[in-house]
Parts: C-alpha cells; sequence; structure tokens
C-alpha cells in the first residue's frame, strides 16, 4: 500500500512555507532553533494553519476552507477556489511591486502597507527588469520587518519573485556591465541577506483576479 501524501508547514526555519514531503521540510527545520512545523493531511488543511500564529494551530486540527469552493490547484501549486469563495486580503500587511520602463529598463519597487496605501519604502535603479524588482522588493520587505519586529505577511503578485526568495538566488539574466554595476551590487547584497537570516514572515501570493490590483501597483498597464 502506497505512502498516504502529507503536507508539511514550516512556520519558523530556514524558508517558511509549505511543503508536500518531509525531505524538503527537514532541509527547512533541521539544526534550526526552536523551529516550527507540523505535518496535516491535506494541502487544504495545511494552508488553513499556515494563515494562523504556530501557537494556535500546534496540538489543534484546523479547519480547512469549505471543500465545495476548491477546484484544484495550479501549475504553481496553489489551490485554486470558485469565485465568490475566496477570502479577501489582510489589511494589517504589507504588499510589494514593481515596475519597469522597457524591460531592461528605468526600475523602481516600492513597499506599501495594506490598510491605508502608505508607502513603506522606495528604490529605483537606472536599467533592471521588473522580475528583479520583484525580487528585491520582497527581500527589502523581509529585511524591513525583521529590523523593525513586525508579524505583518507580505503580498506580491509576482509568482517568479516568490520562487527565487525561496531558492535564495536572483535568477535573472541581466547582464553585468558598467551600468548595471550598482544594481549588481545591490542583487548580491539582498542574496546575502536571504543566506544569513531566518525569517518568520509569511510571504504570499496576492488574489488579483478576486481582489484587483495589488495596492504596490504603480499603474501603469
Amino acid at each position: 500500500m502506497s505512502k498516504k501524501q502529507k503536507y508539511y508547514v514550516v512556520w519558523q526555519g530556514n524558508t517558511p512555507g509549505i511543503y508536500n514531503n518531509w525531505e524538503e521540510c527537514k532541509e527547512q527545520v533541521v539544526g534550526v532553533s526552536a523551529a516550527q512545523y507540523k505535518s496535516f493531511e491535506s494541502r487544504e488543511e495545511a494552508e488553513a494553519a499556515f494563515q494562523r500564529p504556530y501557537d494556535e494551530v500546534k496540538g489543534h486540527k484546523v479547519a480547512s476552507r469549505n471543500k465545495e469552493c476548491i477546484v484544484g490547484v495550479d501549475e504553481n501549486g496553489m489551490t485554486v477556489v470558485k469565485p465568490g469563495c475566496v477570502d479577501g486580503p489582510i489589511l494589517d500587511s504589507l504588499a510589494v511591486d514593481a515596475a519597469c520602463s522597457g524591460n531592461p529598463g528605468v526600475m523602481e519597487y516600492q513597499g506599501v502597507y495594506v490598510a491605508n496605501r502608505q508607502q513603506i519604502f522606495h528604490y529605483k535603479a537606472p536599467v533592471g527588469t521588473n522580475n528583479i524588482g520583484e525580487f528585491l522588493a520582497i527581500v527589502h520587505g523581509l529585511s524591513y520587518l525583521k529590523k523593525h519586529g513586525l508579524s505583518q505577511i507580505i503580498y506580491s503578485d509576482s509568482v517568479n519573485a516568490i520562487n527565487w526568495v525561496k531558492r535564495k538566488e536572483c535568477r535573472t539574466k541581466l547582464p553585468l556591465t558598467e551600468q548595471t554595476m550598482e544594481l549588481w551590487n545591490y542583487i548580491r547584497r539582498a542574496e546575502a541577506w536571504l543566506q544569513n537570516n531566518s525569517y518568520t514572515t509569511e510571504i504570499r501570493k496576492w488574489d488579483t483576479d478576486h481582489w484587483g490590483e495589488i495596492p504596490a501597483d504603480f499603474g501603469r498597464k
């Protein structure tokens, strides 16, 4: 009889998130002081648990979303739900986004507090790409929240950037030139931060289809 699929939530470890096998989960928690993780029988239960603090979840069974709402899982491993079944965004959170005039071109990113749309940070480079900006925005947000001891989640609408952050590497093909050297130095510092820092911040994909444009959007579409 084949082993039943389990899902593992890591709240505190090398890279917090949801993992679909123990080997990946183990890489995040073994050797990490005060690691926080727990296994679940379904993806839905794991996702519901990840939205709550570890202290509320450990030792308790977590209710999952209404199964009638769930359509399936997309190519990025994210749960797909029917319109009208998805919850709204958490307002006490940080949203990040990037924009680029040309690709490559003048690039900038910002972090915005979702509840009141207040800009928290902003960066601009003469040459870059949108994916680089999205990646740097998430890392900047992680660094900002950790520095100030804040527990908000981060929303990004870029699956690529979220995956790059998970891998702790900016997988851009932007060439290193005299013009891009300053940005590349900035990228290397961001990658070094990911390599040398642990964090408990949850990074979530902004649901543009149901919630509209992410609050940090530059409005240039």
